[in-house]
């Protein structure tokens, strides 16, 4: 065999996207980044019929270069939860705003191999409208999400997402310090509320990019 590792990673990734569409996801699997933008814009974003597009904060999403296809787009009405040049108070009513959009797009922290998504989130926005509020939501997952249950992939937030994006971030957190979970009570702490989404209601409404590279935190 002359890639038993990109052979290894294509039979774990149908196994796992065997187990989300039993639990009632819309899963697809993408060779790179660069694949899985063009998934999103070709074969699944068009026949959704949305006009409004926002997102939840993920590396993943940003990664692949579908933000940037989209954030411009006179097609959407696009709110735009990034922009970084909008006054605090401006971006928390967009993100309020972006919780009955057509179309959400983010992340995922981690997926268990029985096709379970676990997150972990600071505001809230982004796993609120995974659960519900968007019409459609697409997630893009690189294969390093992937673990074995629930507990993997709790200690792999807590132990390694959350300190990343933290030391990204510049939080004054001593997970950015130390590398690992303080269980802190920091302002900056960014773990706040967790969520564990088991199956996609309504059928199909949420769906996933699995990407056969590593991606995102």
């Amino acid at each position: 065999m002359t890639d038993p590792i990109n052979n290894y990673w294509q039979l774990k990734l149908e196994a796992v996207k065997q187990r989300l569409e039993a639990n009632t996801f819309d899963v697809y699997i993408a060779d790179s980044a660069e694949k899985a933008k063009e998934i999103a814009l070709s074969t699944i974003i068009p026949p959704l019929g949305a006009k409004s597009v926002s997102w939840g904060g993920s590396v993943s999403f940003v990664s692949t270069g579908l933000f940037h296809a989209l954030k411009d787009n006179p097609d959407f009405e696009v709110m735009d939860t990034f922009d970084t040049s909008l006054p605090a108070e401006q971006k928390f009513e967009l993100r309020r705003r972006s919780l009955m959009a057509d179309l959400f797009i983010t992340g995922t922290n981690a997926i268990t191999e029985d096709g379970r998504l676990v997150n972990l989130d600071m505001i809230g926005n982004r796993v609120a409208a995974i659960m519900w509020g968007p019409k459609h939501v697409l997630l893009i997952v690189g294969r390093n999400k992937i673990c074995g249950n629930i507990e993997d992939a709790m200690y792999r937030v807590k132990n390694y997402a959350a300190p990343v994006n933290c030391m990204k971030l510049d939080k004054k957190t001593p997970c950015a310090k130390k590398g690992f979970c303080h269980d802190c009570s920091s302002p900056d702490r960014i773990c706040n509320y967790w969520t564990i989404t088991e199956k996609s209601f309504q059928q199909g409404r949420i769906k996933i990019i699995l990407v056969n590279e590593d991606l995102g935190f």
